[in-house]
């Protein structure tokens, strides 16, 4: 009889082993390592200004964040108007689109024309 419930016993550890050794990796999946990149802190708008600055751009007139960047408008080293979109995590420029001159300078080159007329 105590050969029988030894047997039992040790039959019953060894599944519960197998058991937990089975659910190991399932839980270990939905851990991450590590944060994700889209996870990390979003640097700050000062920062990106200030990285902005660094990297020749002046006249920066408004940084917004967006979904997943930030939306910076300021004039380029040549002068010209550009919006930027800004990587939130490293401040990286990750493409710039080059904008026409403001309604404003148009209507005062319109008023400055119809002025000579």
């Amino acid at each position: 009889m105590k050969t029988r419930t030894l047997f039992a016993s040790l039959a019953m550890a060894a599944g519960l082993v197998a058991g937990g050794a089975a659910l190991v990796p399932a839980f270990a999946q939905n851990a991450p390592a590590s944060a994700p990149m889209s996870e990390a802190p979003w640097l700050g708008i000062p920062q990106i200004h200030d990285t902005l600055t660094a990297a020749g751009y002046r006249d920066i007139r408004s940084v917004e964040r967006e979904r997943d960047r930030y939306e910076v408008k300021a004039t380029n080293a040549e002068g010209q108007r550009v919006e930027l979109y800004v990587d939130p995590h490293s401040g990286e420029v990750m493409k710039t689109e080059r904008k026409r001159a403001d309604r404003d300078d148009e209507d005062r080159e319109r008023g400055a024309k119809d002025r000579r007329d």
